[in-house]
């Protein structure tokens, strides 16, 4: 079985086939460590198999997402047969469906891969003009640019992207665009800091946090795009004295994701943190069960003002062989009805407006920097140049 799904798997479906879920060869060289499942309960001609293997030393998964509905009649009947390939840095099932349903309206079938961002940009390098993916979806702003700068985007004007991605959230040149947003929080416990003496990002400098203040290693891209935007907002000198007071006021080790670093916050390991918006909302919905709902529920979330703002957004590879197609995907993931399922899977904003999840309400409305998120990717390599030097361990 595993040798049919080999030779299936490194070529595209045709309209001759249109039944067929094959598997891209992307996968080759992990076929020995693969591990086959059929997802139970589900219909297979609707969802296909999923594999799971390793890739660069993160989960993957793949899933040939076949769904076809009742749709726009001509159009997407000119469509039945077409398939893209999406490599996507993000990982939740409520994707998955959105991916049907853009199947349903448009005929166009979608082969997905989800891994590490870092590990689909090696991966796209690696297989050059031979990928079989057509879209790349990556989490921050320094993520895409590096894509852009590698030469991997093709620049894809597109009206309707125009229309509905703001000028900021997108690249100027139409290579890659915004799909959802994100913020840079301060979370606090009321036992140990007072909430109303934190009011902008500058404040964690303060003095009176040392011993209090916990953060995320220098190698979080997050944290790297946040000193970019303070660069850009407040010249090189500045932000380097900022990063300097706070490393003076961390005296535990750092931390490498921002889960546990909410968990220490809460049980009162440290006073206040920083992390995005949607690490915390993902506890305080019960995403993560009873035990990291309760520790959340202690905190306090503070958007500074003005607020850094990233984004999660896609582009259309310049191995891609049905850019056309592609590019119809990202302008259904961005516009107001696509976005918002979108930026919901993962509790986070929408491109416009502040959307429907009740936690995000909660945490009130927010003031963005304006700082763009091509000006924030292309100074990312001078941000973390200026983290090395200052502390940020």
């Amino acid at each position: 079985m595993l040798g049919g799904l080999q030779r299936a798997w490194g070529r595209r479906q045709s309209a001759a086939q249109p039944q067929r879920s094959p598997v891209s060869s992307l996968f080759k060289p992990f076929l020995p460590q693969l591990r086959l499942r059929r997802l139970r309960h589900r219909q297979p001609e609707r969802l296909g198999l999923a594999l799971l293997f390793g890739l660069s030393g993160a989960a993957a998964t793949a899933v040939a997402l076949g769904a076809v509905g009742a749709g726009d009649g001509g159009a997407r009947a000119e469509a039945q047969g077409q398939e893209i390939g999406v490599y996507s840095g993000r990982h939740y099932n409520t994707d998955k469906a959105l991916y049907q349903q853009f199947t349903a309206r448009t005929g166009i079938r979608i082969r997905l891969l989800e891994a590490k961002d870092d590990a689909l940009i090696q991966r796209v390098r690696s297989e050059g003009r031979n990928s079989p993916a057509d879209v790349l979806v990556l989490a921050d702003a320094a993520r895409l640019d590096q894509a852009a700068d590698l030469g991997l985007f093709r620049p894809s004007p597109s009206a309707a992207l125009l229309r509905d991605v703001p000028l900021n959230l997108r690249d100027s040149k139409g290579r890659w665009y915004g799909l959802t947003r994100r913020l840079r929080v301060v979370i606090v416990n009321p036992k140990q800091v007072n909430p109303a003496s934190i009011r902008t990002y500058a404040d964690l400098a303060r003095p009176a946090l040392r011993g209090k203040l916990c953060l995320r290693d220098r190698k979080s891209v997050y944290n790297q795009s946040l000193v970019a935007d303070q660069m850009i907002l407040r010249g090189e000198a500045a932000t380097a004295a900022w990063v300097r007071a706070m490393a003076a006021n961390v005296r535990q080790a750092y931390f490498t994701s921002d889960t546990p670093l909410i968990r220490a916050v809460g049980n009162g390991q440290c006073g206040v943190a920083l992390v995005n918006s949607y690490y915390v909302a993902r506890m305080l919905s019960g995403d993560g069960g009873a035990a990291d709902k309760t520790l959340a529920s202690r905190l306090k979330v503070i958007i500074p003002t003005p607020a850094h703002v990233n984004i999660t957004g896609a582009g259309v590879l310049k191995s891609a062989t049905n850019p056309a197609a592609a590019l119809k995907l990202i302008e259904f993931l961005a516009s107001p009805s696509g976005g918002r399922g979108y930026a919901e899977a993962n509790h986070e904003y929408p491109l416009q407006g502040s959307g429907n999840d009740p936690i995000l309400r909660r945490f009130g409305n927010f003031r963005a920097d304006g700082v763009s998120a091509e000006q924030m990717g292309a100074k990312n390599k001078a941000a973390v140049r200026l983290m090395e030097s200052n502390g940020w361990q």
